[in-house]
């Protein structure tokens, strides 16, 4: 006989099991980009009054020792300290803070750093700090306490940069993403790339606080033994909705959506003008990344383009975006967001009735994207440019040369991308052609010459696998060769091979 089914789970008791040291490893192990990481340190300050946050790279000549995160917001005390070092610790956050799990300033730490030191000081407390050190932690949550005149000296090195009368200063040290070693222009050639990502994340995520006259964010490198600052960068906004003229004279426009749980969520509807070279266009991801919807929490962007399973990205929707304001969702029955802060799952309530939203004069959602992809269409058409259609690039393509090529040309649907592989080879061939699997094989020989010297890595030498990517479609596209292209498969090897051998010679020199 089949028991009765019960709808409650009866109990019998309960008991504490705190959690095992390893969970610190688990929390470190977030994913969180480098970038998102740092954010998430600046949403902290941004919750404390922070007016001015300067991101600090500290370097000792070649090698760069540790990363510092100061700002002047209102600084906590010892208390204040403690529950924000503790895991899962809250403070009591108010409905415009832009923290929400109270495990940002651990786990993104972590994730980057073998520990993280925050030393905090109020108007009317003594500078206090703690320290998170991964050994200590793993071993039993085992929390630093910071001597207290090494955190006096600490807010006094930062005073007036920006710390004022109060303040709290985040150090990192142990950075995993730091170069081992930084000789050979290694550091300058890394801190360059980092500080423009960076620079560029930040300006896109919080640009509607940096497009306020008093808020600031300054990223500094400097070195600690000699205090010479190798570079000053202040971080611009941008805005991805900062174009100067619309692409369409009847944009944007407010749409209205009906969720029965939550109200009415507004749909602000933009279509970029066509092929825009500005930085708020096509600074950050691909074409198909940038599309779709920008949710804001706070004024905080939380997703930076994707539909959410309304549809699928194409090329032809690269003009739409959407900008959202979430509604207070506090149980996130319809917007829930990822920990990090990088995007937003949206309930199928919300993607059902984005077919039924309205504008004003009556016009639907689907309209407003028929218009999107009318104007991209159009101005492909008055340019004059109908281009064969490609391969898909695929793994070891740079992925600013793939932005590149989708703005350019486009893809042949459902075919299975062209990817690079260096490997073994004959040194009498520059490459091979593996039509089945869709691979392009280039001669691991002369990987050192193309490279300059430089280490590999899966994403190098964009430059020739762009030429061979653009030169090698008619051979991945069709099923036989034809003589003539055989023929200048021949030419290409031979050429490519003696321009291989020709840097051999010069690195040899």
């Amino acid at each position: 006989m089949v028991s009765e089914w019960r709808f409650e789970v009866p109990t019998a008791g309960s008991k504490k099991l705190p959690p095992d040291g390893r969970y610190m490893e688990a929390l470190s192990s977030q994913g969180y980009g480098f970038d998102a990481a740092v954010a998430d340190l600046v949403d902290n300050s941004i919750d404390a009054g922070a007016r001015n946050v300067v991101i600090h790279f500290l370097r000792d000549e070649d090698r760069l020792v540790s990363l510092v995160i100061v700002d002047d917001g209102k600084g906590m005390d010892e208390g204040e300290l403690d529950v924000a070092m503790t895991v899962g610790g809250r403070r009591g956050y108010d409905k415009k803070s832009l923290g929400m799990f109270g495990t940002g300033l651990k786990s993104a730490s972590l994730s980057h750093a073998d520990s993280v030191t925050v030393v905090s000081r109020t108007k009317r407390s003594r500078p206090a700090g703690r320290r998170w050190l991964m050994e200590h932690a793993k071993q039993g949550f085992e929390c630093d306490i910071i001597d207290p005149d090494f955190a006096q000296d600490f807010i006094d090195f930062y005073q007036g940069r920006p710390i004022g009368f109060q303040g709290t200063i985040v150090r990192w040290d142990g950075v995993k993403d730091f170069p081992k070693h930084g000789g050979g222009g290694q550091t300058d050639r890394y801190v360059l790339r980092t500080v423009n990502k960076l620079g560029l994340h930040l300006g896109l995520y919080l640009h509607r606080f940096l497009a306020r006259d008093d808020f600031h964010i300054t990223i500094s490198v400097q070195d600690v033994r000699t205090g010479v600052e190798y570079a000053n960068y202040g971080v611009v906004p941008l805005d991805p909705f900062g174009y100067p003229v619309s692409g369409d004279s009847a944009y944007p426009k407010e749409f209205s959506v009906d969720i029965p749980e939550l109200g009415t969520v507004a749909l602000r509807a933009h279509i970029w003008p066509p092929r825009s070279s500005l930085d708020e266009y096509k600074a950050f991801g691909t074409v198909v990344e940038r599309e779709g919807f920008y949710f804001y929490r706070n004024d905080r962007l939380v997703q930076a383009g994707g539909w959410n399973n309304f549809r699928q990205p194409e090329q032809h929707l690269a003009l739409a975006r959407v900008a959202v304001d979430l509604p207070d969702d506090s149980d996130g029955r319809v917007f829930r967001l990822t920990v990090k802060k990088e995007g937003v799952q949206a309930s199928p309530e919300f993607t059902a009735r984005l077919e039924t939203a309205f504008d004003e004069q009556g016009q639907t959602f689907l309209g407003y994207l028929a218009d999107a992809e009318r104007v991209y269409r159009e101005a492909r058409k008055r340019a004059g440019v109908t281009r064969k259609a490609v391969l898909p690039p695929g793994r070891g393509m740079d992925p600013q040369v793939r932005q590149a090529l989708e703005e350019e040309l486009p893809f042949l649907d459902r075919e299975e991308p062209l990817q690079f592989r260096w490997q073994k080879l004959p040194n009498d061939v520059f490459f091979e052609i593996d039509q089945e699997s869709r691979v392009l094989l280039l001669n691991q020989y002369y990987r050192a010459a193309l490279l300059g010297g430089r280490n590999g890595a899966l994403n190098d030498a964009p430059m020739v696998k762009s030429l061979m990517y653009l030169l090698m479609q008619d051979a991945f596209q069709r099923e036989r060769m034809g003589s003539r292209l055989k023929d200048n498969i021949d030419l290409w090897q031979s050429v490519l091979v003696a321009a291989a051998r020709a840097e051999l010679d010069r690195m040899a020199d």
